[in-house]
């Protein structure tokens, strides 16, 4: 990302693109809700982009001017879901909980999107209206 952003602009462009990743990682759960010896998968990224943010906002205090893309950097952790029961046919999938966590990620998704918009339409204003 050009760095004419600013940070938040980066870590909402990344969240955009695991929330992305996560989304075909439950997409794959529930098309394969009926297979039998399907594992559920689960992404987990949200501590990890955390900790990105926070390492390149100490960068960018003790080094005025350098840039750290520690943001952009984060990769999602992609395992089999602990936390669930095993059917007969040895298949995890929980289409209940598949389908909260699809909710969940798409009103996320939409959000960070909307965030963006929002940057960008102030970035709009200064350029066009902002000097009159």
């Amino acid at each position: 990302m050009s760095h004419i952003f600013d940070k938040t602009m980066g870590a909402l462009n990344r969240s955009i693109d695991l929330r992305l990743n996560r989304q075909n990682i439950i997409n794959s759960n529930i098309a394969n809700a009926e297979t039998p010896g399907y594992k559920a998968k689960v992404v987990d990224f949200e501590d990890a982009l955390a900790k990105a943010i926070a390492t390149d906002e100490r960068f960018a205090k003790t080094n005025p001017g350098a840039i750290s893309d520690q943001i952009g950097a984060v990769k999602p952790d992609v395992y089999d879901n602990p936390n669930i029961n095993i059917t007969n046919d040895g298949n995890t999938v929980d289409m209940e909980k598949e389908m909260a966590a699809l909710a969940e990620n798409t009103v996320l998704y939409k959000a960070a999107v909307q965030l963006i918009n929002k940057k960008l339409a102030q970035m709009k204003y200064a350029v066009t209206e902002g000097g009159r």
